[in-house]
């Protein structure tokens, strides 16, 4: 094992998230930040969409930490074509705010809670008496897709909730700590007509655009919930904009969408679908923030994890939420 590690962080963090990584190194570490090209000795990047140059400037790097969840399309297209030799790794830092924004959609969404504030707070009082109905959860099924690290919280927490519990991963290698029936993707077909919630943490793939589609949604009882905290393509977006404009399923809460503004100045106006979500009373929507807390707490967070992935390639041990780039996640 090497003397030194060093390691560039291609985003440098605000100055307070920089402390707390530094005071979680290891000693041997040597780090540097900055958005162009990394110093030549770079055995681990830091970065979520490295550039060609960037890469080829580091002589030897071996590691590449993804500062969040999920690999971007054009940083795995660019992995497999010209660097597919490099070690790619996750954060998971937000898992727990993740799925704390899943539960709370559901919640939301199975109670109606959104129409029946805006009428309420006109200070009528016809939902209590005659109003829209709501859904009980406890005792119903729960489907999760997905039972990373996000997925294996929900699924706790619908537990909690008195639901049925059930799963589909595509990796069948370990049996899962919770009770928790965990099926195989063959399985999804068979299990959607008896599914209340549908809760959707995925990782976005070729092979999960549009996992869930016409067919699928068609598929799901009418009283469903659906809620997706992963990545909007997952799911159809006209499909899904029909099934709950047509009452087809009973409800949704989304926090991820199809569309998002590309520049700070249409921030403050950008319509997250080309269909009217909006207008939807069945619709509770979250403008993608499932893995944001307080800002500050949340980059800490972050510093923690990464320090704890750098640390481990320093002491030449396993490093944690490996990436498998074929796969793409």
């Amino acid at each position: 094992m090497p003397d030194r590690l060093y390691v560039h962080v291609g985003h440098p963090p605000p100055d307070n998230a920089i402390r707390v990584l530094e005071e979680n190194l290891d000693p041997s570490v040597e780090i540097t930040y900055g958005m162009g090209n990394a110093p030549p000795e770079t055995e681990v990047l830091v970065a979520g969409r490295p550039s060609r140059e960037q890469l080829s400037a580091c002589r030897e790097p071996r590691v590449l930490v993804i500062p969040y969840a999920g690999v971007p399309k054009e940083t795995r297209e660019l992995l497999l074509a010209e660097f597919p030799a490099l070690e790619v790794y996750n954060l998971h830092h937000n898992a727990a705010a993740a799925a704390e924004l899943a539960v709370c959609l559901l919640l939301a969404a199975a109670k109606a809670v959104v129409p029946v504030d805006r009428q309420f707070r006109r200070h009528d009082w016809r939902n209590r008496y005659e109003g829209t109905s709501i859904r009980l959860l406890d005792g119903k099924t729960a489907l999760i897709l997905g039972m990373g690290a996000i997925g294996t919280r929900i699924a706790a927490a619908c537990r909690a909730l008195g639901m049925d519990v059930h799963a589909i991963r595509k990796r069948q290698d370990r049996p899962h700590p919770l009770h928790v029936t965990v099926h195989s993707l063959d399985a999804l077909h068979a299990l959607l007509p008896r599914v209340d919630a549908l809760l959707i943490c995925l990782p976005l793939t070729p092979e999960t655009e549009d996992f869930i589609g016409e067919p699928e949604l068609n598929l799901l009882p009418p009283s469903c919930v659906l809620v997706n905290v992963a990545r909007g393509p997952i799911v159809g977006e006209e499909a899904l904009y029909r099934a709950l404009s047509e009452g087809r399923i009973a409800a949704a809460g989304i926090d991820v969408w199809y569309r998002y503004p590309s520049a700070p100045e249409e921030r403050a106006n950008t319509p997250p679908s080309r269909f009217p979500f909006h207008e939807l009373d069945n619709v509770v929507m979250s403008p993608h923030r499932g893995g944001a807390y307080r800002m500050e707490e949340l980059e800490k967070q972050r510093m923690r994890d990464l320090a704890i992935s750098i640390n481990a390639a320093a002491r030449g041990e396993p490093i944690p939420h490996r990436v498998d780039l074929v796969a793409g996640y």
